[in-house]
């Protein structure tokens, strides 16, 4: 498997390689609860694509909604009112489409 030239692929690249060993894997904490902190600092950051990212990646680790609605709350009493609503756009990116034709995933940030 071949590196990518471009700059930009190379880096992107290296941050997926982070986010696999230190989100995604379980450690003293479980994928699931290091990526719900991640969607935190994507409330924070204001990142729509991160947000998505990881709101839709909590759940395929098997978050609850109960689970998003209280890390969620963190994000509002911490944030305000600009933290209330990039907490609600969170949770209505962490609901499954209906349609398989329904809007792609943007990329998280680093994703090519």
């Amino acid at each position: 498997m071949s590196m990518p030239s471009n700059p930009f692929h190379v880096a992107a690249s290296h941050v997926e390689q982070m986010r696999q060993a230190v989100l995604y894997t379980d450690g003293v904490l479980s994928s699931r609860t290091k990526v719900l902190g991640a969607l935190l600092w994507s409330v924070s950051a204001r990142c729509e694509p991160c947000l998505t990212h990881y709101a839709r990646k909590a759940v395929e680790l098997g978050a609850t909604r109960e689970e998003l609605s209280e890390m969620l709350a963190v994000a509002s009493v911490m944030g305000g009112c600009v933290g209330e609503t990039w907490a609600l756009k969170a949770l209505a990116a962490a609901k499954p489409t209906d349609s398989a034709d329904g809007p792609r995933e943007e990329s998280c940030c680093a994703h090519p």
